[in-house]
């Protein structure tokens, strides 16, 4: 007995097949429960991007994260360029995490690195006017070899053309002259070697005067300070002396003074006396030296000129 096969229902199950497969592929490309979910950041570089193309890796610290989503120019500045990250959720980036540009091996096939983030740092989160989180870059090694090389190459341009001005003709024609000079003054110092042996033998020995003068002068520096500490000893014994003096003197103010008032007045008339004195004996002299009989005989009376009438006779002697 053969078996009646309905393909109707054998069609309808093909075609419910087919559109269960065609749904589960959609729902597992729209971000089903089998598919890794991704977080969108922006990185924004300042150099060349050559050898990156998208969907290009992103690790951190060499474990794969991500992935190269979209590059495009900044609108802003032509000379930088925009990268959207679409790296794993749950990634720990941090708002110190840097991304620099790297080269895989001798391919040349670029990706994008992160690195640092510290453990207590807070997660990076977007900032408007940006839509995604962005961030942090620093220049590729390539960026810095070609700074480098390229600072280098002006120097050795601006080195060059010095060199260049430095051997000009006129610089030579002076580099020969001052050659010439040289050769001179060489010929003349070895024509008077004997001259200079004898001045540097001279030289030496007032070296060593010297340095036996000064060995010399040592003891007397020493005496000169053992008398300047004499001296400053000294002083400080006259200060003390002083001091003791015009104790002493201020001790005496009042015996002096007391002394002056009563002994002055008889000083005052002793004076006047010795005074007198003096003068009566001054007289005494005079007339002696003038008449030395008059000391013995007595002082004779002077005759009276012509028309002279005396009062009384002259006593004789």
């Amino acid at each position: 007995m053969e078996t009646k096969v309905n393909y109707t229902i054998v069609g309808a199950f093909v075609l419910v097949l087919g559109a269960a497969l065609i749904a589960g592929a959609l729902w597992l490309a729209s971000g089903g429960t089998l598919q890794k979910k991704y977080d969108l950041y922006l990185a924004i570089l300042d150099e060349s991007v050559a050898g990156l193309n998208l969907n290009a890796p992103v690790k951190y610290n060499g474990v794969d994260v991500g992935k190269v989503r979209d590059i495009r120019l900044d609108p802003a500045n032509p000379e930088r360029v925009r990268l959207v990250f679409a790296i794993e959720r749950g990634t720990p980036v941090k708002v110190d995490t840097v991304a620099v540009l790297k080269t895989q091996g001798l391919t040349g096939i670029a990706y994008v690195e992160l690195s640092g983030g510290a453990r207590d740092a807070p997660p990076l989160l977007a900032i408007p006017p940006e839509e995604y989180p962005v961030i942090q870059t620093k220049p590729s090694l390539s960026a810095r070899l070609e700074n480098v090389l390229t600072s280098v190459l002006a120097k050795l341009d601006s080195t060059s053309g010095n060199i260049n001005a430095i051997l000009s003709d006129e610089n030579q024609a002076a580099f020969k002259s001052a050659l010439a000079d040289i050769a001179a003054v060489a010929r003349t110092i070895a024509a008077r070697k004997d001259a200079l042996d004898a001045g540097i033998t001279h030289a030496a020995r007032t070296l060593e005067n010297a340095s036996r003068l000064t060995a010399a002068a040592g003891p007397v520096i020493a005496r000169i300070g053992r008398s300047a500490d004499a001296v400053e000893k000294m002083g400080i014994e006259v200060a003390r002396t002083s001091t003791s003096a015009g104790k002493v003197v201020d001790s005496a103010g009042a015996d002096v003074s007391r002394f002056t008032a009563e002994t002055l007045p008889e000083l005052e008339r002793l004076l006047g006396e010795l005074s007198t004195l003096t003068n009566s004996l001054r007289r005494l002299s005079e007339q002696t030296e003038r008449d030395p009989r008059g000391f013995l005989f007595g002082r004779t009376p002077v005759p009276a000129g012509p028309g002279e009438i005396t009062s009384e006779p002259a006593k004789k002697p």
